[in-house]
């Protein structure tokens, strides 16, 4: 059974930094493009940032500059960098990973159960 676990969010207050990071575990065969979303209050989930296998970048327009996507593949981990967080960054971000298991020939997409993150003074 394949499995993703972030960790890492939180209260913290605006101007300040977090960084989630999310686990693959499980019979895994590979893994390819990782990514963050987020889902705030009210809003439909949105891509963040992403990352493929071999490290090519894709980020939101909105994150650009303040978020960095980073992954360790001997980990399976995938990291996600906020600075400069503002009270609109306040949501619910979720690992997403397009992931082949050890028992299968082909891969599936994957989601984590989310972590919060909450900016506020």
């Amino acid at each position: 059974q394949v499995q993703l676990v972030e960790s890492g969010g939180g209260l913290v207050q605006p101007g300040g930094s977090l960084r989630l990071s999310c686990v693959a575990s499980g019979s895994i065969f590979s893994i390819n493009a990782m990514s963050w979303y987020r889902q705030g209050p009210g809003n439909q989930r949105e891509l963040v940032a992403a990352i493929t296998s071999g490290g090519k970048l894709n980020y939101a327009d909105s994150m650009k500059g303040r978020f960095t996507i980073s992954r360790d593949n001997a980990k399976n981990t995938v990291y996600l960098q906020m600075n400069s967080l503002k009270p609109e960054d306040t949501a619910v971000y979720f690992c997403n990973a397009d992931i082949r298991p050890s028992v299968s020939r082909v891969s599936y997409k994957y989601w984590g159960q989310g972590t919060q993150v909450t900016v506020s003074s």
